[in-house]
């Protein structure tokens, strides 16, 4: 494997560590190193952020008092949260990064503009993408997957806290299989959590491929792409 462009999403909640809420830092500066040392490679970095450690719209609309449609606004402004926070982090170790937001807002970030983002690759800038797709009813699963092939990335990798995908929750199984490569309607099972079925559908139609990995073991992201050791991860599609 050889990646040029890659697209990382991150969840929201990961940044909240055992809090359950907010953005504990040290973990934000953790991530930052992580995509530094991607970075070094000369690999092309983009990334896409949830808002989980924030809010999330399908929880805080469930009772009614809120609208999906505005509790998943809610969300995206989330995103851009986190994304400003990642942003910090990332510039504090030296790598030139931007911001671009699904919803624009001038004061805090560039709008999201395709041609843009293209150019600050080029320059060997990382490219953050928040606010979502802008538009509710979506995932950042989705927006990911989105903003994976509008850039033309090689790859998706989607950086959670375990190692791959597993036939069932292995935190509740012991006996859970890790399934180390999958096709797209396999990872559209309902026992298979890997991503939303608009992410994975659309990720489908475009033959973009899937790595589920652990963000939390340390240069991972860096032996994957750079080393392609794909022992603590896994894929979809590839």
């Amino acid at each position: 494997m050889s990646y040029k462009r890659v697209l990382i999403k991150f969840s929201g909640e990961a940044l909240s560590g055992s809090a359950g809420y907010g953005i504990d830092t040290s973990i934000l500066n953790y991530i930052a190193d992580e995509i530094k040392k991607v970075v070094e490679t000369d690999v092309e970095v983009a990334i896409v952020i949830g808002g989980g450690n924030i809010i999330r719209g399908v929880d805080t609309s469930k009772d009614g008092v809120i609208s999906r449609s505005s509790a998943d606004h809610m969300g995206m402004l989330a995103t851009v949260i986190n994304g400003i926070a990642l942003q910090e982090a990332i510039e504090k170790k030296g790598v030139h990064v931007r911001l671009q937001t699904a919803i624009q807002m001038d004061k805090v970030a560039e709008p999201f503009i395709i041609r843009r983002a293209i150019r600050h690759f080029e320059k060997k800038r990382v490219v953050i993408f928040a606010g979502g797709t802008g538009n509710p009813f979506f995932t950042t699963d989705t927006g990911a997957t989105l903003r994976g092939i509008q850039i033309s990335a090689d790859i998706v990798i989607k950086a959670t806290k375990v190692d791959g995908v597993y036939d069932k929750d292995p935190k509740k199984y012991p006996d859970a299989k890790k399934l180390y490569k999958l096709t797209y309607d396999e990872a559209l099972n309902d026992n298979i959590k890997v991503m939303d079925e608009t992410a994975i559908t659309l990720a489908k139609d475009n033959k973009m491929p899937i790595l589920v990995c652990d963000m939390f073991k340390e240069n991972n992201l860096v032996d994957i792409i750079k080393n392609g050791n794909l022992a603590n991860c896994s894929i979809v599609g590839g």
